[in-house]
């Protein structure tokens, strides 16, 4: 699995050995989507005390997977800001349940 740089070397402090290799550039997008998944998951099982790691962990998957893609933080701040003003954002906590066809 993507780990992040340093965690080999934690592990080799540890004592153990970690076999690792660098992804290949075809390799990174579809494993920077995987962890993302992976910390989405940790995020909602988290305690709530462990909640801002988790929510820490998803910041750095998506600042390498901004990068991945070619894009700069400061683009996806103004895709943000550009759907935050045409659809909104989660302030209101609406959930849908169903659309009605007349």
């Amino acid at each position: 699995k993507l780990v992040r740089d340093r965690i080999p070397e934690i592990i080799s402090a540890g004592g153990q050995t970690p076999k690792v290799r660098v992804l290949g550039a075809q390799e990174l997008l579809p494993a920077l989507i995987a962890k993302l998944h992976e910390e989405a998951e940790e995020v909602a099982s988290a305690e709530p005390a462990a909640r801002l790691g988790e929510l820490a962990d998803i910041h750095e998957v998506l600042a390498a997977l901004t990068a991945a893609l070619g894009f700069t933080e400061a683009e996806v701040d103004e895709a943000a800001a550009s759907k935050r003003a045409e659809r909104g954002a989660f302030a209101r906590r609406l959930w849908l349940d169903e659309v009605l066809i007349p």
